[in-house]
């Protein structure tokens, strides 16, 4: 598919969404069904029309993640969370790692289809899915170091369906980091493009993107 120049933002917000969810799961036990159900399926498209179409095709679906790059690279800088940036910078690194490993983007890609396929009979939000694409996760990204330390209330942490979760999250986090470099994305425009990226975030909530 091909990427307009602004698209890099969505999956950027696609990377950012499904970490706070991770950070939800790990310290609430509860998350926002229609951001996770989203997450979810963005593992799942494989050949979207466009950024967009990975997100279920409007907004809805990313708007937590829009709203944290507004909060995360606008000006009050105490909106910003640490934590979550530190869980990002990792997941960065891990995708850099991950995308160089032949073999275990084979694996993926084969766990991917599996999963797809289990969507044909059970809803991308079912344990039976969930369990899934954690273990995508566990056969995969979990093998590379360093592993990603996930903080949180041990209780949640030690449920095997919040385990599953957060694992499945992470592997959506980075899928949209795939996608994210794919569209353009790279880690200095986090550092230098930071009004820009907020300000392309607000365009995609009140649905007036504009090019950069």
């Amino acid at each position: 598919m091909s990427h307009a120049p602004n698209e890099k933002i969505l999956a950027l917000a696609g990377v950012f969404q499904a970490t706070r969810l991770v950070q939800k799961v790990a310290t609430t036990n509860s998350i926002d069904q229609i951001a996770f159900e989203t997450s979810l399926n963005s593992i799942i498209k494989i050949d979207p029309p466009n950024t967009l179409a990975v997100y279920g095709g409007t907004v809805e679906g990313i708007t937590l993640g829009l709203e944290l790059l507004q909060e995360q690279f606008g000006e009050d800088t105490t909106k910003r969370d640490m934590e979550l940036t530190k869980y990002i910078v990792t997941i960065m690194h891990l995708t850099g790692k991950l995308t160089k490993n032949k073999a275990m983007l084979s694996t993926l890609s084969n766990g991917i289809e599996r999963v797809r396929a289990q969507t044909d009979h059970y809803p991308i939000s079912h344990e039976n899915v969930i369990a899934g694409i954690a273990d995508i996760y566990v056969n995969t990204i979990s093998n590379i170091k360093p592993r990603i330390i996930v903080n949180g209330e041990q209780g949640y942490l030690a449920n095997p369906d919040n385990a599953n979760k957060v694992r499945a999250l992470l592997l959506a986090a980075i899928r949209s980091t795939i996608l994210w470099q794919q569209c353009g994305g790279k880690r200095l425009q986090l550092m230098f493009k930071r009004k820009i990226i907020a300000q392309t975030a607000g365009e995609f909530l009140y649905n007036t993107p504009a090019a950069h």
